[in-house]
């Protein structure tokens, strides 16, 4: 269901862990072994989430690392999105 609002499947891939797991933080390559998409898409579509607001960044040493911004207007909606798609795809 998620699919039909949320076209990018590596960008539903980010949402979907950013919105199962709001205490969550990663950095690029951490998180492209973890879903399982290209190191150069999850870059690209952390950066769009970044200038968007639903990610923020920090630097922990020399990483650079991506966690959810709970603030953002939208992250409730889109939790309670991601959340219903997964339990109808149980069912």
């Amino acid at each position: 269901m998620l699919e039909l609002f949320i076209t990018s499947k590596t960008r539903r891939k980010i949402i979907t862990v950013f919105t199962k797991y709001p205490d969550f933080k990663i950095h690029v390559r951490g998180l492209a072994q973890q879903v399982e998409e290209d190191p150069g898409n999850i870059q690209r579509e952390l950066q769009r989430l970044e200038k968007v607001g639903f990610v923020t960044s920090s630097k922990e040493g020399n990483t650079k690392v991506y966690h959810s911004n709970p603030k953002f207007e939208l992250y409730k909606e889109l939790q309670s999105m991601v959340l219903k798609s997964q339990a109808s795809r149980k069912k």
